[in-house]
């Protein structure tokens, strides 16, 4: 996916520190898919919308491939 957005259900959110610098490493499977496999993605904090919890409805931002945001689904 070039640019674009997909609905995923969250599994973790575990935070880790690379050189003293938080980053977070999220879990998720994409939720139009039934038997989809586990997926994590790297990001830093300032993209994560607070307050997410495991087994959310999440919508993910992507850029070429990438995650660049999580937001809480509607």
């Amino acid at each position: 996916m070039l640019k674009g957005s997909r609905d995923a259900v969250l599994h973790r959110v575990q935070p880790i520190s690379i050189h003293g610098q938080l980053s977070y490493d999220v879990h998720y499977k994409f939720a139009d898919e039934a038997d989809g496999q586990m997926r994590v993605a790297r990001v830093g904090p300032e993209v994560l919308a607070p307050g997410l919890q495991d087994g959310d409805r999440v919508r993910l931002d992507f850029l070429v491939g990438v995650v660049t945001a999580v937001h809480k689904a509607e």
